[in-house]
C-alpha cells in the first residue's frame, strides 16, 4: 500500500499512526496541540520515536462531543497540515467524516482520510476520496438507536463490508482501503472485549486493519484506571493487534508502543 510517498508492507508489518489532536477538548490530549509551533514539536517529537503516519484531527469525537462546523474544523487543520507537510516527509492522515473538510485537507497535502463513520455520514465523502485518488481509513460505527444488533460480531462485519462496497463503487481503489473495528464507538465495554478478542476474524474482510484503542474506555474500565494511567493497557492491545496481524495501530504514546511493535516483529520473523 502507497500512502503519500512511502510504501507500507501491510501484509508483513505493523506500523505506528500517531494521533495529534489539534482540539481545545479531547479527551485525553485536548488543548496540548491546538497552536502551530507546539503541534510541530510534537509531530517531530513522535517521527524520532517511530512514527510512521500523523493523523491531525479537528473535532473530538470522544462520548457525548460537540459537533463543530466544517469552517471552524477546516480552520483548525488546514494550517497544520500544511506546516506538517512543509517541515517533514511523513504521510498524513486527517480525522474527519466532513467530505468539504477532506477536500480542503487533500488541497494541501493529506494523504489519508480516516473516517469514523466509514463513508455512511457524508454521501459526498466516497466521492472526494475517489477523485484525489487517496486513502482512506473506514472505522466501523453505527447509530445504535435506529439499529440496534442482533448478532454483534457479524453485524459489524457485515457494516465494514458495506463501508467498502460505498468506497468500491465509488472508485476507491482496494488498495486504498484500510478498515478499522471502531473500538470505543457504538459499543459496549463487553463489545469492545470482544472485539479484541475476535480481531483476527476481520482479516476475513481481506483489507489492511487499523487498530485503535489508545488510552480509551475499554482499558479504562478494565483495569479502573484514569486516561493518564491507560499505557501499560493501551501496549498490551497493541500487541493483540501486531498478534493478530494489524497493519496499524493509532496511538498517543509513540515510543513505547513502537518498542512493543518491534519486539513482536522480531518474534513473529522468527516463526
Amino acid at each position: 500500500m502507497i500512502i503519500g510517498n512511502k510504501v507500507f508492507d501491510v501484509e508483513n508489518r505493523t506500523y505506528i499512526m500517531g494521533i495529534l489532536n489539534v482540539t481545545p477538548d479531547s479527551f485525553s490530549d485536548g488543548g496540548s496541540y491546538n497552536s502551530i509551533d507546539r503541534a510541530l514539536i510534537q509531530v517531530e517529537k513522535m517521527i524520532n520515536e517511530g512514527m510512521d503516519i500523523v493523523d491531525v484531527g479537528g473535532e473530538s469525537t470522544r462520548p457525548g462531543y460537540t459537533q463543530i462546523s466544517d469552517e471552524e474544523e477546516i480552520t483548525r487543520v488546514v494550517p497544520v497540515i500544511e506546516a506538517i507537510k512543509k517541515s517533514f516527509d511523513i504521510p498524513i492522515s486527517v480525522d474527519t467524516y466532513k467530505s468539504k473538510v477532506a477536500m480542503a485537507s487533500i488541497d494541501v497535502g493529506a494523504d489519508l482520510i480516516n473516517d469514523i463513520w466509514g463513508l455512511k455520514y457524508d454521501e459526498n465523502m466516497a466521492g472526494i476520496i475517489a477523485d484525489k485518488n487517496v486513502v482512506c481509513c473506514l472505522m466501523h460505527n453505527r447509530n445504535l438507536e435506529l439499529s440496534p444488533y442482533t448478532d454483534f460480531m457479524e453485524d459489524v462485519l457485515t457494516d465494514i463490508r458495506k463501508s467498502i462496497e460505498i468506497a468500491i463503487r465509488a472508485g476507491i481503489a482496494r488498495d486504498k482501503i484500510i478498515i478499522d473495528p471502531g473500538v470505543g464507538f457504538a459499543k459496549s465495554y463487553e463489545e469492545n472485549i470482544k472485539v479484541l478478542n475476535q480481531l483476527k476474524r476481520f482479516s476475513e474482510l481481506n483489507q489492511p486493519v487499523l487498530l485503535g484503542t489508545s488510552r480509551k474506555s475499554v482499558i479504562g474500565k478494565a483495569l479502573n484506571l484514569e486516561v493518564e494511567d491507560r499505557l501499560e493497557g493501551t501496549l498490551a492491545t497493541t500487541a493483540l493487534g501486531v498478534m493478530n496481524g494489524c497493519a496499524f495501530v493509532r496511538v498517543h504514546d509513540v515510543k513505547e508502543n513502537k518498542r512493543v511493535v518491534r519486539m513482536l516483529e522480531a518474534v513473529k520473523k522468527s516463526y
